[in-house]
């Protein structure tokens, strides 16, 4: 499609061009009150598991539009402009916006719930761990769901719980560590617009499967339906083998399945013009 000799932002369709603004002033509000005020707005906005006693409802709104950084806010802004523009024009402004705040939203409602589920499993380990606790079992659940920390953990503490293995002290030294890295694991604030990007990069892919595009990494050529088949399995994937993760990676996955129902759902329905 040609703009003749319009610029980039000139040719950009409103929808794309505001969530774009937005984005890039939030990134900047929050370095401004950081600085200014110490205050991370991440943590004041970004969404946190239920549960948890940061969270509010109002984050899964607001997290869509903070980024943790200049390099994750540009390539969610990179890959909206790109093939988000191009929806717009085909959709109009108001389908590819429903469409956008859709995806956004029934990302995070995925990652929320594995995040939840994730949380709900670490706390029931916890408890069997506790009834039975010991330097070995306690390592043991270090390991499996907190290994960033073990080695801080072993020089503080389990080289010296090691030696008096049966002391009660030792014990709710433990049941205190483990209260803190549960709640560690609670208040994590997910950011980003990844979910809803990752749903507009499926749509793409739905309405122009045939495309041709150049990825960067590695940069060869592929169709846009492979690309989706790809990055979706890939998601899928790093999920499950790497749960806790900080990259949402099911909140990707939620992006494109419910951009997917929702393509399928108004092809179903010859009545919405919007």
């Amino acid at each position: 499609m040609s703009y003749g000799n319009r610029g980039i932002f000139s040719s950009t369709p409103p929808v794309v061009m505001n969530l774009i603004m937005i984005n890039v002033v939030m990134l900047v509000v929050t370095w401004v009150v950081g600085g200014t005020f110490g205050i991370d707005l991440n943590k004041v906005l970004g969404v946190y598991t239920p549960g948890s006693p940061l969270f509010r409802p109002y984050q899964i709104i607001t997290h869509m539009f903070m980024h943790g950084g200049v390099f994750h806010l540009f390539f969610n802004m990179f890959a909206l402009w790109m093939f988000g523009r191009i929806l717009e024009q085909v959709w109009g402004s108001r389908r590819f916006f429903v469409y956008y705040m859709v995806t956004g939203l029934g990302a995070i409602a995925i990652h929320m719930l594995v995040n939840y589920l994730h949380i709900v499993a670490i706390q029931r380990d916890a408890v069997a761990m506790l009834n039975t606790a010991s330097p070995e079992t306690f390592a043991a659940f270090v390991t499996r769901h907190f290994p960033e920390y073990y080695n801080q953990l072993y020089d503080e503490f389990l080289d010296k719980w090691r030696l008096f293995p049966n002391s009660p002290v030792y014990v709710e030294q433990a049941t205190e560590f483990t209260r803190r890295l549960i709640e560690l694991q609670q208040n994590i604030p997910t950011v980003g617009a990844s979910g809803a990007v990752y749903g507009v990069l499926l749509a793409f892919g739905v309405l122009f499967p045939n495309t041709i595009l150049m990825l960067l990494f590695p940069p060869i050529p592929i169709k846009a339906k492979w690309m989706v088949i790809i990055y979706g399995g890939l998601e899928l994937y790093l999920g499950l083998t790497q749960p806790g993760s900080s990259i949402a990676h099911f909140a990707h996955l939620g992006g494109m399945i419910f951009g997917f129902i929702l393509i399928k759902y108004w092809q179903t329905r010859k009545d919405i013009f919007y």
